[in-house]
């Protein structure tokens, strides 16, 4: 099975606007690219993906992702998350991509190794018969990682309680039941609290964390 990610990414300006009460709007800004460019670095270093792509109604995010060495889908204005999933993903099938595994911009504690552990899953697959993988979020509200073949499998939903919608929708199917958990992939970084799990695991050698410790967060671990 050849597999390609898809990493949805919105402009910065406005984002993670939970995290207000900690950051500037500037200092989102700054997150938000520092996220994205961590996460995309660590799927362009894993072994087995075939191409990254990376779908975006923003000039900046197409030039960033570009230069990174990402695939574009650029769409003519940015909507929201699923809908811009769902438009990637139906470009990438026509593009005769037969796998799919879509993974948001703001999980920064992500790791190649961990993708590359998604993929394992797929070794005893025939290749041919329909494929679904969830990763929840840390609170399983989310889904942070789904692995799909073919990449219009089933209707995508993100935001609150995706997990439970996209568990009901690969049961809908009549497929396997296939969810794996990975404490990396499962934290996004949304709310205070998000960003103070992050920072107490330390954070890694990521541009991301780097970030934060320019800001001088006083954050409690």
């Amino acid at each position: 099975m050849k597999i390609s990610a898809l990493i949805p990414a919105k402009g910065f300006t406005h984002a993670k606007q939970r995290l207000a009460p900690l950051l500037s709007a500037a200092e989102r800004e700054l997150l938000m690219e520092a996220m994205m460019r961590d996460v995309l670095r660590q799927a362009l270093l894993a072994r087995g993906l075939e191409a990254s792509f990376v779908v975006t109604g923003d000039a900046r995010v197409k030039e960033i992702s570009s230069s990174l060495g990402a695939q574009v889908i650029f769409e003519k204005e940015e909507r929201g998350e699923t809908e811009a999933v769902m438009f990637a993903l139906a470009e990438m099938k026509r593009r005769g991509i037969e796998a799919a595994l879509v993974i948001p911009a703001d999980i920064p504690l992500l790791r190649s190794s961990d993708i590359e552990l998604l993929l394992e899953q797929t070794a005893r697959h025939d290749g041919f018969s329909p494929f679904a993988l969830l990763v929840p979020s840390h609170d399983r509200m989310g889904t942070n990682a789904l692995l799909l073949s073919p990449p219009d499998l089933i209707r995508l939903r993100f935001g609150y309680d995706s997990f439970l919608y996209h568990l009901n929708q690969v049961a809908a199917k009549g497929l396997p039941l296939r969810v794996l958990e990975n404490e990396r992939i499962a934290l996004d970084i949304d709310e205070p609290g998000d960003l103070e799990r992050f920072l107490a695991s330390g954070g890694g050698l990521g541009e991301s964390y780097a970030r934060i410790m320019e800001m001088k967060l006083a954050l409690s671990a």
